[in-house]
């Protein structure tokens, strides 16, 4: 049961920041329809280490082959107990790599990165723009190739998107922030 209970909380946490955050801020203006339509699956790690991750995303794209687009569009992996350190998840990513490669699913699946302590390469660490990809916990979120080329030819200025983004969140006022990312401040 307290599992179960951890794991509703997780959740709740990530479809919070999913909705107050990436849909709220419109970081990503693919995501709504999704969420809107129940079609976004929410999926608990309980990975304590790469092996047994790698063996969750390799069932949850395993779970995508077998459902359309229509029932699942999208899954998020959340890894709570799991790649806490950030260049422990970096170094992670390429074992993700090789599990595409390896199950050919390059050009099927893509995975879009979250963590709480997200720094792009050339930021630094307190930079706003880091904010675009910080997360409650560590994510892994497969991406359907075929559903984002569809969504793509939608949607134009597509190469802008990381620019704008970069803008919105550095327009936040502090409160704001602190509203949107309590999990950046608790510890504080």
């Amino acid at each position: 049961m307290a599992a179960h209970v951890a794991s509703d909380k997780f959740i709740a946490d990530v479809a919070r920041w999913l909705n107050e955050v990436v849909i709220g801020l419109n970081l990503c203006p693919f995501s709504g329809k999704p969420t809107r339509e129940n079609r976004v699956r929410f999926f608990v790690s309980d990975a304590t280490d790469d092996e047994i991750l790698l063996q969750d995303l390799q069932q949850e794209m395993e779970l995508l082959d077998e459902k359309l687009a229509s029932e699942i569009e999208t899954t998020l992996v959340v890894v709570p107990d799991h790649l806490q350190d950030f260049f422990d998840y970096n170094q992670f990513l390429n074992w993700t790599q090789q599990l595409l490669k390896r199950n050919r699913w390059v050009g099927v699946y893509q995975l879009a990165t979250f963590h709480p302590d997200y720094c792009f390469a050339d930021a630094e660490p307190d930079d706003a723009e880091n904010l675009t990809n910080r997360s409650p916990y560590p994510i892994l979120h497969i991406i359907r190739e075929a559903s984002l080329e569809k969504a793509l030819e939608y949607y134009a200025d597509v190469e802008d998107i990381p620019e704008v983004n970069k803008a919105r969140v550095e327009g936040l006022s502090a409160a704001e922030k602190q509203k949107l990312f309590p999990y950046l401040f608790s510890a504080q």
